[in-house]
């Protein structure tokens, strides 16, 4: 098997963790850990998704994530809710109907609001794993002005969207290019993540640093499983997986 090369790294990451979906995430962990060669990944937790799933009332989950962090696991606070409640307009309102399924959380928010659900999710996390969270990133990558405002408040050290990663403190970019990523929710949707999947592995081997994230509902199809997998062991070849902690010098992939 090639030996990776050590000046490029694969971020994985599995999104929407949380209680309520405690079974898929164990099947992606395994699924990452194997292809990964250990628990080298990341981990988006929401604290409360859809208002359904509270993570503060969770003891057995908690658990779970300390464990998790425990053996390495890097933890990023991922929206509260997820759900997105908010009146858009314009280019927000294209984002928020073709982007996303109801779930841009941060993308029509206030800084105000902004602010106190990221400072709230993150003391939150902290203290369950009992060591400082990765960094933030917003449901489905989606940043409003608001949002974007109250992250260089927040004091976390990462932020994500779909095409690069930064440092909110001071908004150096530390990793760019798209993320591959996997849609369960329409046939159509499907099918164009898979096609973009096998793009990816032909097009993007020359980049640094390559991200790929997984969700809860990419278990439910047998051809997307086959995707991720097919997509983590090709990157693994000639990406080292690595921790978003590893980009933190700027200019890392400019």
């Amino acid at each position: 098997m090639p030996t990776p090369s050590p000046s490029k790294r694969l971020l994985a990451s599995i999104h929407d963790v949380g209680p309520g979906f405690d079974r898929q995430v164990e099947q992606l962990c395994a699924l990452l850990d194997l292809r990964l060669g250990g628990p080298r990944f990341a981990m988006l937790v929401v604290p409360d998704h859809w208002g359904q799933h509270p993570l503060r009332q969770d003891r057995p989950f908690q658990a779970k994530l300390r464990a998790w962090s425990d053996a390495g696991v890097e933890m990023f606070v991922h929206g509260w809710f997820h759900r997105d409640t908010a009146e858009h307009s314009g280019t927000a309102s294209f984002k928020a109907r073709h982007m996303t399924a109801g779930e841009g959380e941060f993308l029509g928010l206030d800084e105000t609001t902004a602010l106190a659900r990221m400072t709230d999710g993150k003391a939150l996390i902290e203290d369950i794993i009992g060591r400082p969270s990765a960094g933030f990133i917003a449901p489905a990558w989606l940043y409003g002005q608001g949002a974007q405002a109250a992250l260089a408040k927040a004091g976390f050290a990462l932020a994500e969207d779909h095409w690069k990663v930064w440092n909110p403190r001071g908004d150096a970019v530390l990793a760019k290019g798209p993320v591959i990523t996997w849609a369960s929710r329409s046939t159509v949707r499907t099918a164009s993540s898979i096609a973009f999947a096998a793009l990816a592995r032909q097009t993007l081997s020359a980049l640094r640093t390559v991200r790929i994230a997984v969700h809860p509902g990419d278990v439910r199809k047998d051809a997307l499983l086959s995707s991720i997998d097919r997509t983590l062991r090709h990157f693994a070849k000639s990406h080292r997986p690595s921790a978003y902690a590893e980009i933190q010098e700027p200019g890392v992939d400019s």
